[in-house]
């Protein structure tokens, strides 16, 4: 029986209050919701951070209040915090030279600053580029590689973020010319819009252009989380869930925790004939 990793997505930055009251908001929520999730099954959190009318937030502090207070509780979870803010750009109706109000670009160094501060075992490294509704994500080869060498160097693990075929030849050509450890850290966002449809075709083709020595996880958004995780595990990756990809259990009925996620992830990955890894199985099989 294979030991699957289950990811918790915690509240992410798009997911908005008015979609449910559960989502978690202020940094003693985001711990609260992560440490009833862990209690669920997750063995890894993965962690945004929101300012206190519910937008998302870079805070430096934030982000140490929510680390201390799940690391006051439980010390066994792997924390995976994001780096995914600081991409976005919004161009002027007028002039598309000039940014409109609402873009978030950052310089690279500036998107890992907490994670140069407080070294967590895991977070997140965005790769593309590509069209995010009326805006545009942007991540550059030189930024990626920017923020790499800053993750590395703090001894964290990467884990690519994967939206489309081109995100991961820029993996394959990022991995040989730094530092990365085996076994390397993958995940496939399915079904944000011009990004990568969710689908079993394309979790396979994704499977497929995955360097040697890769752990990988695909999941879905909105509807599609749920038949994603479980595809996910029937080929043979790990599975993730949380209010970051739905705040639904099934259709009709709104999930009133993380926790609550968790254990339905639990359920799917056990009548697949899996067993649900430990935190201490995780990080053997992510070599940490």
């Amino acid at each position: 029986m294979r030991d699957v990793i289950l990811t918790c997505a915690i509240t992410g930055n798009l997911t908005r209050p008015e979609q449910t009251p559960h989502l978690p908001i202020t940094p003693k929520q985001i711990a609260n919701s992560a440490l009833e999730a862990a209690e669920a099954g997750a063995s890894i959190v993965h962690v945004h951070v929101r300012n206190d009318d519910g937008s998302p937030s870079m805070a430096l502090a934030h982000y140490r209040e929510v680390v201390q207070r799940i690391r006051s509780e439980n010390n066994d979870v792997l924390l995976n915090l994001t780096t995914g803010p600081g991409q976005r750009y919004r161009p002027d109706p007028e002039d598309p030279r000039i940014a409109a109000p609402g873009s978030t670009l950052l310089p690279p160094l500036e998107r890992v600053e907490h994670i140069q501060d407080l070294k967590p075992e895991i977070c997140t490294l965005d790769l593309h580029t590509m069209n995010a509704g009326h805006e545009v994500v942007m991540n550059t080869p030189t930024t990626a590689r920017v923020m790499a060498e800053s993750i590395l160097e703090v001894g964290t693990k990467p884990e690519f973020e994967i939206f489309n075929a081109g995100d991961l030849v820029l993996a394959n050509e990022l991995i040989p010319s730094l530092p990365f450890l085996q076994p390397y850290m993958f995940s496939f966002v399915l079904g944000v819009k011009y990004g990568w449809p969710a689908s079993v075709d394309v979790m396979r083709l994704g499977i497929g252009l995955l360097p040697e020595g890769a752990l990988w996880t695909g999941f879905g958004i909105g509807r599609t989380a749920f038949p994603m995780l479980a595809q996910s595990v029937l080929l043979g990756g790990h599975a993730r869930i949380g209010f970051e990809d739905t705040t639904y259990l099934e259709q009709g009925v709104q999930a009133t925790s993380n926790a609550e996620l968790c254990a339905k992830a639990c359920r799917i990955i056990k009548d697949l004939g899996c067993k649900v890894a430990s935190p201490q199985s995780a990080r053997a099989q992510l070599g940490l």
